[in-house]
């Protein structure tokens, strides 16, 4: 279980403190309307109505006890600019700032950010990626090479193990889990007999990762 600090509760802080709280987290959120938080009120560990651009908000909040702080302005970039910096100049041991924009990446990163999200454009790529190819199911970019895909068994490798496949010398992708019937299996041995009716969830690089996709059509 980790401590979490979520400042901003527009749509995005909501999502992001519910399945922090899913989770088993102790959450705590902040903001300036007391509207945005009610609805969270019942779940979370703590709550507090106020102005996070000052610094005594921030203070009386007791930022070194969180593991990492979340802040989820929408719609007001200087807010944002000046919390990550006051965040850092109190101790915050991980700021996770979102931001929309790249000069804002670029000036939250020189405040202090330790990651910079936006949420908007990643979940647009990742769809993109994941409805431009016949048999990606999901789709998580780790860098520029590497990505995480969700994919179907190409007909030549069921009835057969991966051993007998040689699939990571072969193919130069590692497999994650298998999933079927909405319940994932981690890490299967080399032992283990690809189904026609399952997923595979894979890591490798793109350019190993489009000779698959090419096999499996």
């Amino acid at each position: 279980m980790k401590s979490f600090l979520v400042i901003g509760i527009g749509r995005f802080g909501k999502h992001l403190s519910r399945k922090l709280i899913e989770l088993g987290n102790e959450v705590m959120i902040v903001d300036k309307n007391e509207e945005n938080i009610n609805e969270l009120l019942p779940f979370v560990t703590s709550a507090q109505i106020g102005d996070c651009t000052k610094e005594e908000v921030l203070r009386s909040l007791g930022i070194r006890n969180f593991d990492i702080c979340f802040v989820c302005i929408e719609n007001d970039f200087q807010s944002s600019l000046v919390i990550t910096s006051l965040l850092k100049d109190l101790g915050a041991k991980h700021v996770i700032s979102n931001g929309s924009r790249d000069i804002h990446v670029k000036f939250l990163l020189r405040n202090g950010a330790d990651e910079v999200i936006d949420p908007e454009r990643d979940i647009a790529e990742r769809l993109a990626v994941r409805c431009s190819g016949n048999h990606i199911f999901d789709y998580i970019e780790l860098t520029k090479d590497f990505s995480i895909y969700e994919i179907p068994p190409a007909e030549c490798w069921v009835g057969k193990s991966i051993k007998e496949v040689n699939f990571r010398v072969k193919y130069h992708v590692g497999i994650l889990a298998t999933k079927a019937g909405g319940e994932i299996s981690p890490l299967p041995s080399a032992d283990y007999v690809f189904r026609p009716d399952e997923h595979l969830i894979v890591i490798g690089r793109h350019s190993d990762m489009e000779k698959i996709l090419k096999l499996i059509d």
